[in-house]
């Protein structure tokens, strides 16, 4: 089974190309052009790099959140493009999950998180590769409050873990851990395995048209909107 995977979820535009099981191209790129400039001349630059065309994948797979709401949008976009153009089926898979496959071993319980912005956070936690907690978006405190009462050490990485080291380190003390920094990001090629893993497994692969983003909440504009009409009636 061939996959091309795609992520547009956050900072890094990431792309990946699983082979017969084996994954043969990753690439990642963070600088100033936009995900929508860069996306599909790294997905050309994947196939052409490995010696294929769209017609040699099996299925196209997005991370589709939860993330950048843009970012999000891009990716899932363009692999249902990709995959409508091609007469392929698709795959989803969740930002956060992919994020814990970082992790090969580690004896305590994985956070990842992302900035949610307004000192929220999209997490989740894994113990041993499996789900404990269920992706959610809430304040940090919150998150840590659900940490804790795990009673274990605690392993955080995505990109909320950087910026909100010192506030998860004041409330966890010795029991908080981060990952190295080559580590710390979310990998195309982990949203590739664990793809490969799920279909492998029989799961079902999605349509193009039931391909869907994945939001935890609503986007800000319809946010403030909804605060505005609200304020109208009171």
């Amino acid at each position: 089974m061939n996959i091309l995977m795609i992520d547009t979820s956050g900072p890094a535009c990431g792309v990946a190309i699983m082979r017969d099981g084996r994954l043969i191209y990753e690439a990642e790129l963070v600088n100033k052009q936009t995900h929508s400039q860069r996306v599909m001349p790294m997905a050309d630059a994947a196939l052409a790099m490995s010696d294929m065309t769209t017609a040699d994948i099996d299925v196209f797979g997005a991370v589709t959140g939860p993330g950048s709401f843009t970012g999000v949008r891009i990716g899932v976009s363009t692999v249902k493009a990709l995959a409508h153009a091609a007469g392929k089926p698709c795959v989803a898979v969740d930002a956060l999950e992919a994020l814990a496959a970082n992790v090969t071993a580690f004896d305590g319980v994985v956070c990842p998180i992302l900035d949610a912005r307004a000192q929220q956070v999209y997490g989740a936690i894994f113990k041993n590769g499996e789900r404990v907690l269920e992706d959610t978006v809430e304040k940090l405190a919150v998150f840590l409050d659900r940490v804790e009462a795990m009673g274990e050490n605690a392993l955080f990485l995505g990109d909320g873990a950087p910026g909100f080291e010192n506030a998860i380190c004041e409330r966890l003390g010795e029991k908080a851990h981060f990952v190295s920094a080559q580590h710390m990001g979310l990998r195309a090629g982990s949203a590739c395995a664990l793809a490969a893993k799920r279909l492998e497994a029989g799961e079902e692969p999605l349509s193009y048209l039931t391909l869907l983003p994945l939001y935890l909440r609503a986007p800000q504009a319809e946010r403030e909107r909804a605060a505005r009409e609200a304020a109208k009636h009171e």
